[in-house]
């Protein structure tokens, strides 16, 4: 019994050290483990593009009160980011020169309304979630509004509002992904 015990602690051991090695890898040669439901779950690696439109990009959340709920309820995960934030992954939907309006309704773009943008109240917990609103505003060069498309669930720019370009870490671009 003692014997099977050492054996089986021996490949617990070995899987959490390959896990942790096997991160170093990807996080060196630029790859990026998603497995939140804002986009589809897999792996996306950083590419040499600019950030435009349709995009993904990594992105360091600004550090206020509205990024420290998140982490507080698991919306977000801690990380190396200021404020302690993880980084977060979201597709461009708009940059300079579009017009952006926030709201209960959800998101238009141009007077587009964007699929899957409608705020929600609350969380699958009851708890409140804020209320962001922007009205009809034309964005400037360095401002970019983000959001997944695929989950209406998504913490995201209707929650958050706009990103400046100095928080945008990289592009990237889906390498293996699955579950949409």
């Amino acid at each position: 019994m003692r014997k099977a015990c050492n054996i089986l602690a021996g490949i617990v051991l070995s899987v959490s050290v390959g896990i942790f090695l096997l991160s170093i890898v990807f996080r060196v040669s630029g790859i990026y483990y998603n497995n939140t439901p804002s986009l589809p779950v897999g792996f996306y690696k950083i590419i040499d593009a600019p950030v435009g439109k349709g995009a993904y990009v990594s992105f360091c959340p600004p550090q206020d009160e509205v990024f420290d709920m998140a982490v507080a309820r698991h919306y977000i995960s801690t990380g190396n980011c200021p404020g302690g934030y993880g980084m977060l992954l979201k597709r461009v939907f708009a940059q300079a020169g579009d017009t952006v309006s926030i709201g209960g309704a959800g998101i238009k773009v141009n007077g587009e309304l964007l699929p899957n943008s409608v705020q929600l109240k609350t969380d699958i917990d009851g708890s409140e979630l804020p209320q962001y609103r922007l009205g009809e505003k034309m964005l400037g060069d360095s401002e970019y509004l983000l959001m997944s498309d695929v989950n209406p669930n998504s913490f995201d720019a209707r929650y958050f509002g706009l990103i400046v370009s100095l928080q945008i870490q990289h592009v990237v671009e889906p390498v293996f992904t699955w579950g949409y």
